[in-house]
């Protein structure tokens, strides 16, 4: 795939890179002004021209996304004998500047269960620059012509749906923050057990009224797990002194309490 495609695919992956262009050329230089290469963690696409000068950009943008740098930096190459570098001389005899652009990884949140909150709080969530999943056992809560109107927000959308969705919980990545909102508490519970069975998730929140989660914390408890492992649950979701049971107000609230998340991390 070319560097377009592939920041397009690290994007809806929500995986960082950094867009190296070749911003200005003096002299002779391996490529012309406008050339692109698209740095990953373990790969890239395109070139600006070999040698010292793309190893070590490329050293650069793992470093940016280490640090989780998001301004952009403009650095500048000479490529002559005299120049030495990490990676070794480039005797083009010109002089190069390679604008550094970092795309930070999106936060992934997955939602498990479409029904009238789940779709609402996609519905909201949608219109943030995050990854969002869209999880469900039932096959007609993720038909397109029903989540349309979450599908055109600027969020990359997912819609999944599996038989199992404790196993596609399992798979999601470090840091994902995951709300359980099923049709059915049985499924809901599978769901908790597998979230505190990862221990690496971001964030984890159930809905439920508080008999519900003394249930589940009975139920847990019986499993082995402690009190800190089964306090990572959030029960109910959303803030505190927001008081409304339409779907809305749940999504609209669960929503504020996530990006309070997302913006202290």
């Amino acid at each position: 795939m070319d560097w377009l495609e592939a920041l397009q695919h690290l994007r809806s992956s929500g995986q960082p890179g950094v867009l190296a262009t070749v911003s200005e050329v003096r002299g002779h230089s391996p490529r012309e002004a406008g050339a692109k290469m698209l740095v990953g963690s373990s790969s890239t696409w395109g070139t600006i021209g070999g040698g010292n000068l793309e190893a070590t950009v490329i050293d650069r943008a793992r470093e940016m996304m280490a640090a989780g740098v998001s301004s952009a930096e403009n650095v500048e190459f000479s490529l002559n004998e005299h120049a030495v570098a990490q990676h070794g001389r480039q005797c083009c005899g010109g002089k190069v500047r390679v604008l550094l652009e970092p795309f930070l990884s999106l936060p992934t949140v997955a939602v498990f269960g479409v029904g009238h909150v789940g779709y609402e709080l996609g519905r909201v969530l949608s219109r943030l620059p995050l990854r969002l999943l869209l999880v469900d056992s039932r096959a007609e809560q993720l038909l397109p012509e029903r989540l349309a109107d979450v599908t055109s927000g600027v969020a990359s959308v997912q819609a999944a749906h599996t038989p199992v969705p404790d196993s596609f919980l399992g798979e999601l990545p470090t840091g994902a923050h995951v709300f359980i909102m099923s049709h059915d508490h049985s499924e809901d519970f599978l769901l908790c057990d597998a979230a505190l069975r990862r221990g690496d998730l971001g964030s984890v929140g159930l809905i439920g009224s508080k008999a519900k989660w003394s249930r589940f914390r009975q139920k847990l408890a019986a499993e082995g797990y402690g009190e800190a492992e089964i306090s990572r649950i959030q029960c109910p979701i959303g803030l505190p002194e927001v008081v409304g049971k339409a779907p809305a107000v749940i999504a609209v609230s669960a929503a504020a309490d996530l990006l309070g998340r997302l913006s202290s991390a």
